[in-house]
């Protein structure tokens, strides 16, 4: 597996080794050991899978102490416009985001530790994500900010369609009601 940190380092992309021949392919996507030798050292307590069409936009999502999430995220069907958002206030890059598109071609994993945000588009016709997170759901502790926040200034791709955004996820707050509270 290779270990990539991205522009806010925290956020790891990780890419496993493809093991192919005729028959198909085989790889690893988590193991414990690998991850724990590049600091990714969370103990994983639930997985979930989510499935939607092109369009879809989800997020921007994250859980506050004491269930704040770490994620592990990938794509294993579709392509993905994969999204982490740093919403930690004394954060140097609070409000500074990341992307990666995550593929079931490129196989391509996003670690996003606790106190960022995390969001998605779906690129193409189908995706469904599936994700490891550190800390079980937790209604009274999500906390969501508008998936367009200006002052975040995500450039969401073009699909040719206007995005298919929850009602919930179009009522979320900007990011500069957080600056003075705890997330």
């Amino acid at each position: 597996m290779k270990f990539t940190r991205l522009k806010l380092p925290e956020i790891i992309r990780i890419e496993p080794k493809i093991h192919a021949d005729g028959r198909g392919s085989f790889w690893e996507w988590y193991r414990k050991d690998l991850y724990a030798a590049h600091e990714i050292m969370d103990q994983f307590v639930q997985d979930n899978q989510s499935f939607s069409v092109k369009g879809v936009l989800r997020g921007l999502h994250w859980q506050v102490k004491p269930m704040a999430q770490a994620k592990v995220v990938r794509a294993i069907r579709g392509a993905i416009f994969d999204v982490a958002v740093d919403v930690r206030p004394s954060s140097k890059t609070f409000g500074r985001w990341v992307a990666e598109v995550l593929s079931n071609e490129n196989r391509r994993i996003l670690y996003i530790p606790a106190g960022f945000a995390h969001g998605f588009l779906t690129l193409s016709d189908e995706a469904e994500v599936h994700y490891k997170v550190s800390q079980f759901y937790s209604p009274k502790d999500e906390r969501g900010i508008f998936w367009n926040d200006p002052e975040v200034g995500i450039e969401w791709p073009d699909v040719g369609m206007e995005y298919l955004v929850s009602e919930k996820d179009n009522c979320n707050p900007l990011l500069s009601s957080f600056k003075k509270s705890r997330v």
